[in-house]
Parts: C-alpha cells; structure tokens; sequence
C-alpha cells in the first residue's frame, strides 16, 4: 500500500499508563498516528489493544500520560469537552451496537439527530450517499434483525461516516465475518480512507486483514509496543513476541512455584 509521507501527526501518546485496579494493562504506551494513514493496532487476547482504544476514545482514563487528538490533549477534559472534540471522530464496534429497535436509516441518522438541526429531508438524503459509500443502497428501511453480519458491520459503518469525521476508529471489523466478505470490508476501508480523507485507526487480531489494509502497524504486547512500522518491516521483526504473534506461536511462560501457590491462596509463603 502506498504510504502517506504528509507526517502530520493526528494522534499523540507519550507514557501512557493504565491501570484497572491494580492491575497495569498499558505500560508507558508511545504512538504517533498520520494524518491520512490507516494504523493497525495488533495484538493477541489481554494484550491491551483495546484498553489503549478506550483510552484513545476518552472512554478510560489513563493513570498517567498523554493523549492528543487533532491539537487536543484530551486526558484532563471535562465530560462537557470531550463530548464536544467527540464530534470530529467516528467509531464502529466490534458487534455494530445498532439499535434493535430502530430501522437502518433511524441508527445511521442518529448522530445527525443528535448533535445537528438539519432538517428530515437532509438527514434522508445524507443517509442515503452514505449507505451507497457502503454499498448497501436500499436497505434504509430494514431492521437490524433482517440483516447479515457484514451489512451490520456496513450499517455501523455507514453511521459512523454520517457526519463526515476527520478520524475514524474500527475495533475488529473483520470478527466473525467469513473471509469474502471480511475482504470487501477491508478494501471498503481502504476506499474510504483515499475517497474521504480520513485517518483511520484498526484494532484487530486478524492477520491476513490488518496486513492488507495498513499503511503502518502497531504490535503490543502485554501493555507495551514491541514494534510500530511498514507491513514489511513487521513481517521482518525479529523481536520475539511479534514472531509469536505473526506465526500463532504459544507464548511459554515460566511459572514460579511459590508464587503461583501464594496467587492461589492469597497468602505469604
């Protein structure tokens, strides 16, 4: 994929720390993102990928460290601010999060319901150009229910564009999905991100689609970078944990006798 050389940074994290309880998840986590780029954050199950997209989406505050998004530190705001600075980004969940209850066209225009005035002609419209971006022209009047799990991913999508964002986050847009349609999804992204300009951010744990769709990757593992780069120099990484990961290795960790029996009991041996 052709890389961005703008460099603009969009996203800034310096010695991000987070914790739940007394657990650290993140561990002095730096990443810059480009303006115009798709970054692919990678990592295997309890790695804290998600926990460090939580932390970018306002979501979870951090223990400790930075975050700047679009010119904005964004860690001290108030729920009043970060609401406001949440206008300019779009999210698509893992599961869609449609409403049941609602038609295609009532979840995708919601955003435009909620933070516009525009009238219900202009909502109609809008909506419409976004579900032919995503290829789902037609479909403004069925339920969720009546819908395979990649128009859901679709629909989500196309919700998530609605308001035309600078930035765009996905977290596992190719779970459950079989490998075509996970395919048309991934070339959907990358359409997006040269037809609208968006910088695009991916949590994922598939392989075969994170290496089709980034400009650069990042691997984490257990709360810390091992490596952000090219596709290529990912694949040629000789650090241990992202071997692991690219070619599905078990990690083996030696266990400590006394310490495991003092986690099991909860007592000093």
């Amino acid at each position: 994929m052709e890389m961005n050389h703008n460099n603009k940074e969009i996203i800034k994290i310096n010695n991000l720390v987070a914790h739940y309880g007394e657990r650290q998840i993140l561990n002095n986590i730096d990443l810059n993102i480009n303006q115009g780029e798709i970054m692919v954050i990678m990592g295997g199950s309890g790695s804290g990928k998600t926990t460090l997209l939580r932390t970018m989406l306002g979501l979870k505050k951090p223990t400790r460290g930075n975050i700047e998004l679009m010119g904005q530190e964004i860690t001290n705001l108030s729920v009043k601010e970060l609401y406001k600075i949440r206008h300019q980004f779009g999210v698509s969940f893992q599961g869609g999060a449609l409403f049941s209850s609602m038609s295609v066209r009532e979840n995708i225009q919601l955003p435009l319901c909620e933070h516009t005035k525009l009238d219900q002609k202009t909502m109609d419209i809008m909506c419409r150009l976004k579900l032919e971006v995503v290829n789902l022209s037609g479909f403004e009047n069925l339920m969720p229910s009546e819908l395979s799990g990649g128009m859901l991913k679709r629909v989500a999508l196309a919700r998530a564009i609605i308001m035309d964002p600078k930035l765009l986050f996905f977290d596992e847009p190719s779970a459950g999905l079989d490998p075509v349609v996970s395919a048309e999804l991934d070339e959907l992204i990358v359409r997006l991100k040269d037809a609208m300009k968006m910088t695009i951010v991916v949590v994922t744990h598939e392989l075969e689609s994170a290496f089709r769709i980034a400009d650069r990757l990042t691997v984490i593992d257990q709360g810390q970078v091992l490596i952000t780069g090219t596709v290529d120099e990912v694949r040629h990484c000789e650090n241990e944990g992202v071997q692991n990961l690219l070619n599905r290795r078990p990690r083996h960790d030696t266990i400590d006798a006394d310490d495991y029996l003092k986690r099991l009991t909860g007592m000093s041996l």
